[in-house]
């Protein structure tokens, strides 16, 4: 169920992180990071693609309003929403890519499909 980890962090720390990574997934196209944020980061950036794909006032001032760059919301409006349009839902793909050096915690590289 999506929104129910905790990642280890409070919960200010948590949503301002979250909204981060879907800003950037939203910019860039992919992001690699772990599993379990990744799982977080795709139920909310499918909310907002949905949103986009509305393309009404109130849908661009509620993604305003989570995603953090201006020109990511003009983008995701006008490029990425436009994408997906006769798509319902399954906008992102996460890939498991093995445990990481460090902590060995599992890492996954999510990204906007094609």
């Amino acid at each position: 169920m999506p929104g129910t980890r905790k990642l280890g962090r409070p919960t200010d720390h948590r949503k301002a992180m979250l909204r981060g990574m879907v800003t950037y997934l939203l910019e860039k196209g992919s992001i690699e990071t772990t599993l379990a944020r990744a799982k977080e980061v795709r139920a909310l950036a499918e909310k907002m693609i949905t949103l986009g794909k509305e393309n009404t006032l109130a849908s661009r001032r509620a993604a305003l309003a989570y995603i953090t760059k201006e020109d990511v919301v003009s983008k995701l409006f006008n490029e990425i929403a436009p994408k997906y349009e006769n798509r319902q839902g399954g906008y992102t793909q996460i890939y498991k890519l093995g445990p990481r050096r460090g902590d060995a915690a599992e890492m996954a590289l999510i990204k906007l499909v094609d």
